[in-house]
């Protein structure tokens, strides 16, 4: 990192003085995952994976349940509408949040776990300007779904493109909803509901292969250090809470991925593999978050204070 990118993060640290505390606190807490592609078989036998299946059904009550008809809102002339679509499992929706991507190099079959990679330094946390994209102590990133406008900054952000759409829900519907948001958007949050519980992730408990580990971040580094496999998740976008363990190098499963998905018209849902730098790391979306930053304190706390006031009523 420059001198000049140097001062800008310090520019965006200084102004959110609290965050300091918050990343101690997360540290002394903070859970990783391992995803083992050499053990991950795909749930062969299954009709479907049991990582998606053990997400659905631990999730489903957090699921959108929009308002019909749905109406388009300014500037856009289009909606996005997964609701007649919960059945989809070969992509990330509002309605499934991990899901499983099957590809074939010099004929060995490789399955791999998506969801959302939890990154150590979040673009989209930093880059929303509703400021209500959360990290908590144990490292799992958050959407607050209550509150979202669905401005898709997030998904613009994430490298991998993790966040998803659903309109008709949300708050945009009460405040402007012909003029702003358009509806809310849905990701992984690590079922930090479970982590709190001193429990794990349901991907984790219902794996029939172990290849989804969840344990404290000194406890997967020292399994990452000694490994001699091509790793993925490191260092992508600046270091993230998921680590991709293979025998197969990762740009050759990146191609894969890429030729599979190259005629597709609609790529967003279906991560890449690429390594990838954050985008923090670019002066205008340093400079982006910069600005953001007070502009997401004032909504955040505008909606705690709408929080405390929906408790009390």
């Amino acid at each position: 990192m420059n001198r000049r990118n140097f001062l800008k993060f310090t520019l965006i640290t200084s102004a959110t003085p609290l965050l300091a505390d918050q990343e101690i606190s997360r540290q002394n807490s903070q859970m990783m995952s391992i995803i083992d592609l050499d053990l991950c078989d795909g749930c062969e036998g299954f009709e479907v994976p049991k990582c998606i299946s053990a997400c659905k059904a631990h999730n489903k009550h957090k699921f959108p349940d929009p308002k019909k008809p749905i109406m388009n809102y300014w500037p856009q002339k289009k909606y996005e509408d997964y609701s007649d679509k919960k059945d989809i499992i070969d992509r990330l929706t509002p309605y499934n949040w991990t899901y499983v991507q099957k590809i074939e190099i010099n004929g060995k079959k490789i399955n791999i776990p998506r969801r959302c990679m939890h990154c150590d330094n979040p673009p989209c946390q930093k880059l929303c300007p509703f400021g209500v994209i959360s990290k908590d102590k144990y490292g799992a990133v958050d959407i607050d779904k209550d509150f979202c406008f669905g401005g898709t900054k997030c998904r613009d952000a994430c490298p991998w493109q993790i966040p998803q759409r659903q309109a008709g829900v949300g708050l945009y519907l009460n405040i402007a909803p012909k003029l702003a948001g358009g509806g809310v958007m849905y990701k992984c949050d690590m079922c930090k509901d479970l982590l709190n519980k001193g429990d794990k992730p349901a991907c984790q408990n219902q794996c029939p292969k172990k290849a989804i580990k969840f344990a404290p971040k000194n406890e997967i580094m020292s399994i990452v250090n000694k490994e001699n496999r091509h790793i993925y998740g490191l260092k992508e976008n600046g270091g993230t809470s998921t680590i991709y363990l293979s025998s197969v190098d990762f740009e050759s499963i990146n191609e894969a991925i890429t030729k599979k998905y190259e005629n597709l018209s609609n790529k967003i849902g279906r991560p890449h593999m690429a390594r990838v730098d954050s985008p923090l790391q670019k002066s205008e979306n340093l400079a982006m978050a910069v600005m953001i930053t007070p502009l997401a304190a004032i909504g955040a706390a505008t909606i705690s204070a709408m929080k405390w006031n929906k408790k009390d009523k």
